[in-house]
């Protein structure tokens, strides 16, 4: 991955067996994180409380994006009375992708658990996914990202759906263009050895891109519908300009997965017309309807221009 920051604080020990017991399954939670210290701490909560039933010992990685490291005194704050073992260590090349492979390449374990930093999980989170894993001997299992608003939304963001995402039937296959990494379980094995699993050449998208390369070297993946975490929508997020901006980026790196084609350009090319020719006809239909619209012009429309040599967006993040 080249160069990068090696501090590290190691806060307490991993688990291990003492003579004569049967080693415990390890799952090793990794976390990215990126200037939102009040949201990692709502994480650490949820980390904190997940029921094992005595199966499986966990511990935390948590890659911080920030050369300031923001988010230091909040692992600090969370080690200092907790028994679970955390490790930091700090990315300071702002990538999502780069950041991932920091969490990874120091995660240890027989599995590597990926949650974000602005979503946090129920009880049996860990438990059921890693119940399903076992149960359906798959390479990895998925699990429900379900909103969760601290401040009531303006009523065109609830009749959007915008922050709603598709769920499944527990046991079923999961296939690359639904895969993310917001609420997974992954065996150890599926990262390939000598090779960054996540490319940082993507800067959204880098997650469907990883399932897709391993999906293609047979592993299997499904979905767990009882495994269920929340993601913060805050404020910010409610913001037009933040979900055309991240429209425009979402795009941008599609454009980059070799599953594109002359039929996917040919599509976005008759999308952008044809919803803009839509969108009078939108505002009498509702103001949901109208922003839809738009996100679906914007998601065409940086995969075009990124197609033509054109970055549409420069930053790593869309943060508002």
């Amino acid at each position: 991955m080249g160069t990068s920051s090696e501090k590290q604080m190691s806060c307490s020990e991993t688990p291990r067996s003492t003579a004569g017991e049967i080693a415990l399954a390890h799952i090793c939670v990794c976390v990215c994180t990126y200037r939102r210290p009040e949201l990692l701490s709502r994480l650490f909560e949820g980390l904190a409380e997940q029921h094992t039933d005595g199966l499986f010992s966990y511990s935390i990685v948590i890659a911080d994006n920030d050369y300031l490291e923001l988010g230091r005194p909040v692992v600090e704050a969370f080690a200092s009375g907790s028994p679970v073992a955390v490790r930091y260590y700090v990315e300071p090349r702002q990538n999502i992708a780069l950041a991932r492979n920091r969490a990874i390449e120091n995660a240890h374990g027989d599995f590597v658990a990926l949650i974000d930093d602005d979503e946090f999980p129920e009880k049996d989170w860990l438990l059921n996914l890693f119940k399903a894993c076992t149960q359906y001997n798959v390479s990895g299992v998925l699990g429900p990202v379900k909103r969760h608003f601290d401040e009531k939304p303006p009523t065109w963001i609830l009749k959007g759906r915008f922050y709603d995402r598709p769920t499944g039937r527990t046991g079923s296959p999961v296939d690359w263009p639904n895969a993310r990494t917001g609420n997974v379980l992954l065996k150890t094995e599926v990262f390939p050895a000598g090779e960054p699993p996540f490319r940082p050449e993507f800067r959204a998208g880098e997650d469907q891109d990883f399932f897709r390369r391993m999906i293609e070297r047979e592993h299997r993946f499904i979905w767990c519908n009882e495994a269920v975490v929340y993601e913060v929508v805050p404020p910010t997020r409610w913001k037009r300009s933040f979900m055309l901006r991240q429209a425009l980026l979402r795009g941008a790196t599609a454009s980059l997965q070799p599953t594109l084609g002359r039929r996917g350009i040919a599509k976005s090319l008759i999308a952008v017309p044809a919803y803009l020719a839509l969108l009078p006809f939108a505002c009498f239909a509702g103001h949901h309807w109208f922003m839809t619209l738009l996100v679906k012009i914007c998601d065409h429309l940086g995969k075009l221009l990124a197609l033509a040599g054109i970055n549409p967006i420069r930053e790593q993040y869309v943060t508002r």
